[in-house]
């Protein structure tokens, strides 16, 4: 099977698919890795709301997907930054979301993104205001019996001045919680407003501070999801976590050698790559727990380029990649996104992002995607 794709300059020729669709088999029970794939959310392409208004989801599709990770053994990390948390959906429509996947899969592993973002960081002015809109989202979420991922807040990165105000706050939120929760720590690259989060501009500093925030409450910690993009910093964090806290790797350019670990530990995960790469996530983690390291990483480690590719910068975009790919599987009818984010990116993009998922086995229906990509190419003229 071929197509034809234009080059950056526009030039055509023939890309002849080589790739074979991995099959999808779930994980089974007790993974070697505890695994999450963050999720993307299917807009309604119907509304009559402006790309700038009020989201309105497709939410039969955005339910499907979600079972489909379930179906994998892929714990699902919901309305985080994956599903246009603060970048088309807001508090409310996150609510939404997460109650409805509990509804829909109450013995699903879901953890649910808790933050800030119902107070505009301009409009906070104290740490008093940011405690309380996280005591609020904690409220709500266990009121359904979410668990919790604690989010990083805009509006704490506006008031904090030192890293105390930081310690004071997690204090306070991490004492209203009922169960243990991940904490994330989100670099500046995949939100700039976050510069400076945990109260200093270097790496050593802002970890004595989250680490000293995980060993006064560590019976509150389930882990700490870095997304750093730098594997050395998190596997220094890694080895200072105190016993029985994971690290959840969140580096999207180095998951494969994370994830595998070395003699003195390994990372989990909860990526929102997986999201794309589900059904290979699923055959590696499953290699892995064969004693098939060298399985694991020849089925991830080709999937990298592709990972590097839809989070380059400016990677707050990379959301865009991810739904275009859902859109070249079936998971949705159309690449239409919340708050227009499917015009981020650029054609040479979606060319290479369909050619290395098609490389790594990672279009399920070749024919589909073909002709996907073909009415694609269309709409840009070629």
């Amino acid at each position: 099977m071929k197509i034809t794709l234009p080059d950056a300059s526009g030039r055509l020729s023939d890309y002849h698919l080589r790739g074979t669709p991995i099959e999808a088999a779930p994980l089974g029970p007790n993974p070697d890795r505890t695994v999450f794939s963050a999720a993307h959310v299917v807009a309604d392409p119907f509304t009559a709301n402006d790309p700038s208004g009020p989201a309105t989801v497709d939410w039969d599709r955005t339910m499907d997907f979600r079972r489909y990770l379930d179906g994998l053994g892929l714990g699902i990390a919901e309305a985080m930054d994956t599903a246009q948390r603060g970048m088309g959906l807001d508090w409310p429509g996150a609510l939404d979301l997460i109650t409805r996947t509990k509804a829909e899969l109450p013995d699903a592993l879901v953890f649910n993104g808790c933050g800030t973002d119902q107070l505009a960081p301009e409009d906070a002015r104290t740490l008093d205001d940011v405690k309380a809109a996280y005591l609020e989202q904690v409220e709500a979420i266990q009121n359904v019996g979410g668990r919790i991922i604690l989010m990083a807040s805009r509006a704490l990165a506006h008031v904090a001045t030192s890293p105390d105000d930081y310690v004071a706050v997690y204090g306070d939120v991490l004492a209203a919680c009922d169960e243990p929760v991940i904490l994330h720590w989100l670099g500046a690259m995949f939100d700039p407003q976050l510069a400076g989060y945990w109260g200093a501009s270097d790496f050593e500093t802002c970890m004595e501070t989250a680490l000293s925030i995980i060993a006064a409450d560590v019976d509150k910690v389930d882990g700490i999801k870095i997304s750093l993009l730098d594997k050395d910093k998190e596997i220094v964090m890694r080895r200072r976590l105190p016993a029985g806290v994971k690290m959840y790797t969140g580096d999207d350019f180095n998951y494969p050698e994370l994830i595998a670990g070395d003699d003195k530990g390994f990372s989990h995960a909860l990526l929102g790559i997986f999201d794309s790469l589900a059904v290979a996530v699923g055959k590696a983690v499953r290699q892995l727990g064969d004693g098939d390291i060298d399985g694991f990483r020849a089925t991830l480690d080709p999937t990298v380029p592709l990972a590097r590719l839809i989070f380059r910068a400016p990677t707050q975009y990379y959301k865009t990649g991810v739904v275009f790919l859902a859109w070249l599987n079936g998971f949705q009818d159309h690449f239409v996104m919340l708050n227009g984010a499917q015009a981020m990116r650029p054609l040479p993009y979606f060319v290479e992002c369909f050619k290395l998922a098609e490389q790594n086995g990672l279009l399920r229906d070749p024919d589909l995607a073909v002709d996907r990509m073909g009415s694609l190419l269309k709409l840009y003229g070629v």
